[in-house]
């Protein structure tokens, strides 16, 4: 590994100063000279693969006791960036109100993983296409810009369908994004001009002809925490995946609706393994609402969630897959005891 330097940030103007400070001349923020670090378990792999090779590291896990709450109002709820995926998966009020934010946290990577990493961390992973963390690779556009894209004619199984580009089709790999997506979440960002907010579906960029750009973050800022307005018992995330301990999705589907009398008031549907970013399938949400759920809306919902995918050679598999991991996921939620 690559020496650096360590330096301890104590309170968020420290953090948002080193961190800028470096940024200035290094946007985007994810090819910064200096780095965030929290929980560290996918900053610190990416340093051992030379993939990264930030000349500091900022170490904000002084911040947690104002960044790590946990607190599900009456109608609202709020998470802070530094709390940790094992603490929010198992509180109780976020199972019980907000089940699809829980089972997303408890589906992704390994118990270890999950009590060290944080919830800005997660949603700041980098993809786990092969070709951008094998530095053997030279082509890849995301870590060398206008290299080209290995993995366009590589092996593409775990790539994306939807979302891609004629530079890009690495998948975005987590599964706590989906939830926010689904759920109209706000992320809370801190920088040198304060705080500000904005809707979580504007973080992440889809690659078009500037995949190393990732997300919409300035220089020097920080996810801060989260917040979703409204509460949703009837809400679940599906995953499959090729083992069911420790992967990342082939295909995930988190949903949200609101049921009354049978009819479907209203209706979140994201999509996750299958999208080089969060993915909100609009398209297939409209067909649900004002509808009285059965197989066949089932199965029409799903085609409009994948109406624009495209396959490669060798994952068009996941365009059948998702169709049926978004119809299972509508009956489990539709059916669900609340």
């Amino acid at each position: 590994m690559r020496s650096f330097l360590y330096q301890r940030a104590t309170d968020p103007g420290m953090a948002v100063q080193a961190l800028s400070a470096a940024a200035a001349a290094n946007n985007p923020m994810t090819q910064a000279a200096a780095q965030p670090l929290a929980g560290g378990t996918t900053l610190i792999d990416l340093m051992k693969l030379d993939v990264m090779r930030p000349a500091a590291i900022v170490d904000i896990n002084p911040l947690a006791q104002g960044w790590s709450g946990i607190e599900p109002g009456g109608e609202n709820l709020r998470l802070g960036a530094l709390a940790k995926m094992s603490d929010v998966a198992a509180h109780a009020d976020i199972q019980r109100q907000y089940p699809v934010i829980a089972n997303s946290l408890k589906l992704a990577a390994s118990a270890q993983l999950r009590n060290m990493a944080t919830l800005g961390g997660n949603v700041m992973q980098r993809t786990r296409c092969s070709y951008f963390r094998d530095i053997s690779y030279e082509n890849c556009n995301k870590r060398n810009p206008g290299s080209g894209c290995a993995a366009m004619e590589g092996f593409n199984r775990m790539h994306a369908v939807l979302g891609t580009s004629d530079q890009c089709i690495a998948t975005y790999p987590g599964d706590f994004a989906q939830a926010l997506i689904a759920l109209d979440a706000m992320v809370e960002i801190t920088g040198k001009a304060g705080t500000r907010s904005m809707p979580f579906a504007q973080l992440h960029k889809a690659p078009a002809s500037s995949p190393e750009i990732e997300t919409t973050l300035r220089p020097g800022e920080l996810i801060s925490g989260f917040t979703v307005s409204g509460r949703w018992p009837r809400s679940v995330y599906l995953k499959v995946r090729d083992r069911q301990s420790y992967e990342f999705a082939l295909s995930s589907a988190a949903i949200a609706l609101d049921v009354r009398n049978g009819v479907i008031d209203d209706a979140r549907v994201a999509l996750g393994g299958v999208a080089t970013v969060p993915w909100r399938a609009r398209e297939a949400e409209a067909l649900l609402k004002g509808q009285r759920f059965d197989d066949d809306l089932a199965r029409r919902v799903a085609d409009a969630a994948f109406a624009g995918a495209s396959g490669r050679q060798h994952n068009s598999f996941k365009i059948a897959l998702g169709k049926r991991v978004v119809a299972r996921a509508l009956q489990q939620a539709v059916t669900m005891e609340i």
